[in-house]
């Protein structure tokens, strides 16, 4: 006999688990099923360990610059196994915080592979190789996706390394070559160039962190060659050389050769959806570029089907995956007066020294659309704070529709920018127009006066540069 359910969700992600948690404080019977550990990548090998990894660097690129702060030390030095130890606890802790999570909720955990076995059943494969079957009013699907390997650059685990060998390394390597600008690309430059690593960041497109506004991308690419690290843009690989004392990258920029020598290889490049050996294609469901489609409501087009986060395409973001896994299970319940999730208003984060944030329309994007902008900026080293702190680099843009004054967008780079950047996206979500914000008192002395002088400079308004 078929085990029998309400709601089940095939991935613990942090869209799986949210959608679970959610389905069952509405009063549903709800299931999960997980092939690996609660949590999924996210809390085991991406968001969670990736920032506890960023902030050792953090501290210890810190700690180089104490006679800054009045401060003295001798013998600074780093334990690359227990930098990678403290990671692995973080992200143990917070999977197990995960299980308790679904003990609370009373949500079955059902360890193994599910796939689609008609309508309304779930064969779920064990580790043990038995196979059990459950039966399901609704399923979301939520298996997420893994990095993209490209001809000539799979990961080995030796010279070339995916992710989830760059974040356990057993010492960190004296030079590496980092293929791809995206944040992940960039946090794992940012991590190993804080360590002494001699770091190559090569980017086929013309500017790093292609999706952020351009402004953003100029600042970046300065900080992080200020802190050493050799960029190369319009940069294609013609040929990889692997052995296992290093490689060799013959990459071409224009009409001009170069041959580029590491120790190891980072691939981030892209990342493709987990959409095989679930059933879609029998279930009648549509995959593009390795992408399930859905509508506004999460919903496949397959009855009572859904799918949410990395699965459905981009943002490839944890947190927009838990508010579509919200989303889903309230569709499920019926909840009334729900609004689709608009994509124009979930920031992005990358978590690099310096930090970058952002929210809604570049500025390129916005005049595309037809929108007359104002444009304001806003330096850090003008803020009383980042000057208190040491941190004086980087600035804020905001990007103002000229005629009604709504906030567009909003980018940041600079210190602790990752936890502002939620203040204008509390604003869009709340459609505030200029006018609300700048009559808005912040505290001062803080970071997020940059905020309030960035919308003031739209205007002509500015009062401290």
């Amino acid at each position: 006999m078929a085990e029998n359910y309400d709601v089940v969700v095939i991935g613990s992600g942090p869209g799986g688990y949210v959608a679970a948690i959610r389905a069952s404080q509405l009063g549903l019977k709800t299931a999960i099923v997980e092939r690996d550990a609660l949590g999924g990548i996210c809390l085991n090998w991406g968001c969670i360990p990736t920032k506890a990894l960023l902030r050792s660097a953090e501290i210890y690129e810190t700690m180089q610059h104490l006679g800054d702060y009045g401060l003295k030390a001798e013998k600074i030095t780093y334990d690359a196994e227990a930098v990678v130890k403290r990671s692995r606890d973080v992200a143990a802790q917070l999977s197990s915080g995960v299980t308790f999570l679904m003990k609370k909720n009373k949500i079955d955990v059902i360890e193994g592979t599910g796939r689609l076995a008609g309508k309304g059943k779930i064969a779920v494969e064990g580790k043990d190789g038995k196979s059990r079957d459950i039966s399901a009013k609704n399923i979301i699907l939520a298996t997420g996706a893994r990095a993209r390997v490209i001809e000539g650059l799979e990961p080995d685990g030796k010279t070339v390394w995916s992710y989830r060998e760059a974040m356990v390394p057993k010492a960190i390597p004296k030079s590496l070559i980092v293929v791809g600008s995206g944040a992940i690309g960039i946090e794992f430059a940012s991590f190993y160039r804080a360590f002494g690593a001699e770091v190559t960041v090569v980017e086929v497109l013309d500017r790093i962190l292609p999706a952020e506004d351009e402004d953003i991308s100029k600042e970046a690419a300065r900080a992080f060659k200020k802190r050493g690290i050799r960029i190369l843009t319009g940069a294609r690989i013609d040929k990889t050389d692997i052995s296992a004392k290093g490689a060799k990258m013959e990459v071409r920029i224009g009409d001009k050769n170069e041959v580029l020598e590491a120790e190891k290889i980072i691939s981030a490049v892209g990342i493709v959806g987990n959409v095989e050996n679930l059933g879609l294609e029998e279930a009648g469901i549509r995959i593009e570029k390795t992408h399930v489609v859905v509508n506004e409501w999460l919903e496949t087009g397959v009855k009572n089907v859904y799918a949410i986060g990395d699965l459905v395409g981009p943002p490839w973001l944890a947190h927009k995956a838990s508010h579509e896994g919200v989303l889903a299970a309230e569709r499920i319940a019926g909840v009334k007066n729900l609004h689709p999730l608009d994509t124009r208003r979930i920031p992005g984060c990358t978590y690099s020294t310096p930090q970058i944030a952002s929210v809604g329309l570049t500025e390129a994007k916005a005049k595309e659309q037809g929108h007359e902008v104002n444009v304001g900026r806003f330096p850090f080293k003008a803020n009383g704070k980042a000057i208190a702190l040491g941190e004086t680099g980087g600035f804020v843009k905001t990007i103002f529709d000229a005629k009604t004054g709504e906030l567009l967008g909003a980018h940041m780079i600079g210190p602790e920018v990752t936890e502002l950047v939620q203040g204008y996206g509390i604003a869009m979500t709340l459609e505030t127009t200029e006018a609300e914000l700048m009559q808005t008192v912040f505290p001062h002395p803080t970071l997020s006066e940059a905020m309030h002088e960035a919308v003031l400079d739209a205007y002509g308004r500015v009062l401290h540069t």
